[in-house]
């Protein structure tokens, strides 16, 4: 359903002509220079800049870290489809005057067309990421920015299929490695970038029994392939070659902050997706396995999704969120590598009182078992108002009263 709306937003933008309406070269990236940050010291000579991990503990300012942000997914995104909507501005002051800490954000465009700006011009790019980045500072709000929210986007950027995420020496692997080089190297020195993530639930798109009928949609007039086959099947170990990719290219520049895939949960039948291709249901020790590997080294975090009105069957035998949670928790003590929620919410579909008895019991489950790092989904997606969007003044504004309720609980002193 996100991915409808996103493509319907995008078909609309593109319709009312509102730049980004050509596709971008397929096999290069303009070579203007991005400018160069000198080394950000280490967190401890400088501990203002951002999470890290230290023992396994999600640290701040030299002490354990504990917050629940929100998802700000078109913060940025907004000003690529109309370089005159600066509304993030006044999104985050508000935010910020309602101390939530962070937002994780989509840091370019979702479609291929959308990243023609960065493929064509990269000083006009970073001048208006510049802008939402300096806003960030201004309010005292951390930043999130996941560098490949849509997977196959890399890929059709440079006309190669989704095999080549697994190819150290692709087109695609080289796109990852300039973007999140350009990315980190402008920011790593910024009080407001609080972790570097990859993308968005790239785990849940592998080694799938039925992968010849989940392949990346094709929508020529958004920059995609025009068709797709098998080698657009992606498999997990293709997909961890890319992670690791991002990851050494972040750990090159940025020594501390914590790094995220911005996967899910593995589903419940995740490990027999990758052995046998089959549906079975795993045992709790095959959940981890997957939970770990889908996270692998240098990333510092594991990641998950709390969606319990969407799930139909809760991963390693969990009963309910609550539950879920629990295990989670002890998977990312065992690994000592913090947990990141970077999704959760409650759509209004399931009814007014489900839906805030649900959002009720995901807080819960948060503060009990003590997540270091959680963030709601979505703030201010006005393609999203029928199911999903928070803001301060709609009918689902009671959902930011209690994270901020919450963080008021679990705040840090």
């Amino acid at each position: 359903m996100k991915n409808f709306i996103l493509i319907f937003i995008s078909l609309l933008t593109l319709s009312c002509g509102q730049g980004n309406n050509n596709s971008a070269d397929k096999d290069t990236v303009n070579d203007s220079s991005v400018p160069q940050i000198k080394n950000q010291k280490s967190k401890i000579k400088n501990s203002e800049l951002g999470l890290y991990v230290e023992n396994g503990i999600l640290t701040r300012k030299g002490k354990p870290y504990h917050a629940i942000g929100a998802n700000y997914f078109n913060l940025f995104y907004r000003r690529l489809l109309d370089d005159k909507d600066t509304s993030y501005r006044e999104g985050l002051k508000k935010l910020s005057e309602a101390k939530i800490p962070f937002v994780r954000f989509n840091c370019n465009g979702y479609w291929p067309t959308e990243w023609k700006l960065y493929m064509s011009d990269k000083k006009e790019f970073f001048k208006q990421l510049d802008d939402v980045v300096k806003t960030a500072e201004k309010y005292n709000i951390g930043l999130i920015p996941s560098l490949f929210f849509h997977m196959p986007t890399v890929a059709d950027l440079v006309g190669e299929p989704m095999d080549q995420f697994g190819n150290t020496n692709s087109k695609t692997i080289k796109l990852i490695r300039e973007f999140t080089t350009d990315v980190v190297t402008r920011y790593k020195n910024s009080p407001a970038i609080w972790g570097w993530e990859f993308g968005n639930e790239g785990s849940l798109g592998v080694d799938l029994p039925n992968a010849s009928e989940q392949r990346p949609p094709v929508w020529t007039v958004l920059g995609t392939a025009s068709n797709r086959t098998e080698r657009d099947e992606i498999t997990s170990d293709q997909l961890l070659t890319a992670y690791k990719e991002f990851a050494k290219v972040v750990r090159k520049y940025d020594k501390d902050r914590i790094i995220i895939s911005g996967n899910s949960e593995p589903r419940f039948c995740a490990w027999h997706n990758t052995k046998e291709r089959s549906w079975t249901e795993d045992s709790p020790q095959q959940f981890g396995e997957i939970f770990l590997r889908d996270n692998p080294d240098p990333m510092d975090t594991l990641t998950a999704r709390l969606y319990p009105g969407k799930i139909d069957k809760f991963p390693s035998g969990a009963k309910n969120v609550d539950d879920l949670t629990r295990i989670l928790m002890e998977w990312s003590v065992k690994a000592k590598k913090p947990l990141f929620i970077g999704e959760f919410g409650a759509q209004n579909s399931l009814g007014k009182k489900k839906t805030r008895k649900v959002y009720e019991d995901i807080i819960a489950a948060i503060e009990k078992n003590n997540v270091p790092l959680s963030a709601f989904w979505v703030y201010d997606l006005h393609g999203q108002d029928k199911e999903w969007n928070i803001t301060f003044t709609n009918d689902r504004a009671y959902m930011i009263q209690m994270v901020i309720e919450a963080n008021e609980r679990i705040r840090n002193p």
